[in-house]
């Protein structure tokens, strides 16, 4: 959808779709002082996650065809949030070296190493398995 533009205050402003700028034309032919997407409100969204693999060392594999991009915003989040490092979550990628989107760069691989997680293409290494000395 082409966005609709008009001046509201000195400043052209971009309407995300015709019903906006039309309620925008109407508030202004009322009278009605307004600002237009001008606040930003910042929210967290309470969901959960369930790891598909758990070995007994306490690594978490996250196994995966397609990634997804909300798969990836879901693991920044969690990552982000894990101030401690209470879970180390790896990914195992049926091909790490598939592109993020047809358009793009960036293998799944290359988003793991980015983001400062690790990853494994086809097959799970023996030592990602084995439970950690105490």
């Amino acid at each position: 959808m082409k966005q609709a533009k008009k001046l509201i205050k000195n400043r052209v402003v971009r309407f995300r779709s015709k019903f906006e700028r039309n309620t925008a034309l109407s508030l202004k032919r009322e009278g009605v002082d307004f600002e237009y997407e001008t606040l930003k409100i910042s929210y967290t969204k309470l969901a959960t996650y369930t790891p598909d693999f758990i070995f007994s060392n306490g690594v978490i594999i996250e196994a995966k065809g397609f990634f997804k991009p909300s798969d990836r915003t879901k693991h920044l989040l969690i990552q982000a949030q894990d101030k401690e490092k209470q879970y180390d979550i790896r990914f195992l990628f049926q091909n790490a070296y598939n592109r993020l989107t047809k358009n793009s760069n960036t293998t799944y691989a290359k988003w793991c190493d980015r983001h400062g997680f690790m990853w494994c293409h086809k097959r799970i290494p023996t030592e990602w398995m084995i439970a950690q000395d105490s």
